[in-house]
């Protein structure tokens, strides 16, 4: 039995491989049942309703083996996310439904590194715990996974909602006449909108006084909206309960020179020099709190003047 760690570096790879493989098929299948319900239109149009119901569970067995491939890749995702979980001999419980799930259900699929994944499970885990898989004894196999794996009839309302849906996509008049009766539908609806034959009309409210509409109290939500809305950040192993925080508007700090001139004492007359006044009036005091007149306003235009 090849160790364990080499068990897993293999299956890390066919995982890689397998989901990879799983897109591609699910896309081609996708394609593919475009195409049949292109066909399965013409059909319909053409009349030809028995060979489009018989037609129709193809497309229907399609759908749901291309569901059964995504499942299953959802759980090669699962098992390559929790890679480290498998290097320990027991099985993990919180594992144990999709690996087991894959080793019951890539037989059934055609996808080839789904099964060599399969494979190296199986020799991880030992026969016994791949015939369990296999048989779905413990019933841990996912439900779902078991549905689709079941091959029997589709019902007959399933296959008249894929065929009304295959046609209302198309645009094909099946059943005939539905596209009139939708009309018709349609027009008895508008006469209904408009009622014209003495039909009771619900009588508008009255509107609010004035009185009424000062006491009403303003809906919250009234006014511009920011057009910024912040989604807080998604929690992190370094930071489990993470904040919002707002830029603000930077703080200032006065640097050194300005609070140098904040502590000397304001010196207004050394800075702006002497004034004409004093000039003027010989070492007066200049003017205080007073309004000068009209005299003093030309004396002192003449002095400027000189």
């Amino acid at each position: 039995m090849a160790p364990s760690s080499s068990v897993v570096s293999k299956l890390k790879v066919q995982l890689k491989l397998s989901i990879s493989r799983l897109r591609m098929v699910q896309q081609k299948d996708t394609a593919i049942a475009k195409q049949q319900r292109r066909q399965m239109a013409h059909l319909l149009e053409q009349g030809k309703e028995e060979s489009a119901r018989i037609r129709v569970e193809n497309i229907i067995r399609s759908d749901i083996t291309t569901e059964l491939l995504e499942i299953l890749e959802l759980y090669c995702e699962l098992l390559l996310a929790r890679i480290g979980l498998l290097e320990p001999k027991e099985c993990d419980p919180g594992l144990e439904e999709a690996i087991k799930s894959i080793i019951h259900a890539a037989p059934r699929t055609d996808v080839k590194e789904l099964q060599q994944a399969r494979q190296l499970l199986v020799e991880k885990y030992g026969k016994e715990f791949a015939l369990e898989a296999i048989e779905n004894s413990d019933g841990k196999v996912a439900e779902r996974v078991v549905k689709k794996l079941r091959v029997e009839p589709p019902e007959a309302m399933l296959v008249d909602l894929y065929l009304k849906e295959i046609a209302k996509t198309y645009g094909v008049d099946w059943p005939k006449g539905r596209s009139k009766q939708t009309s018709d539908s349609d027009g008895d609806d508008d006469d209904d909108d408009d009622p014209s034959s003495g039909q009771a009309v619900k009588n508008l409210e009255e509107p609010l006084t004035t009185e009424e509409l000062t006491k009403a109290t303003p809906p919250r939500d009234l006014g511009p909206k920011s057009p910024v809305s912040i989604a807080p950040p998604s929690p992190s192993t370094d930071n489990l309960s993470p904040r919002v925080k707002l830029p603000g508007p930077p703080e200032l700090k006065p640097s050194a020179k300005m609070s140098g001139l904040k502590k000397q004492p304001p010196n207004t007359q050394a800075q702006s020099g002497p004034k004409v006044d004093d000039a003027e009036d010989g070492g007066k005091k200049g003017v205080g709190g007073k309004i000068p007149d009209v005299d003093e306003l030309a004396r002192r235009f003449a002095a400027l003047k000189k």
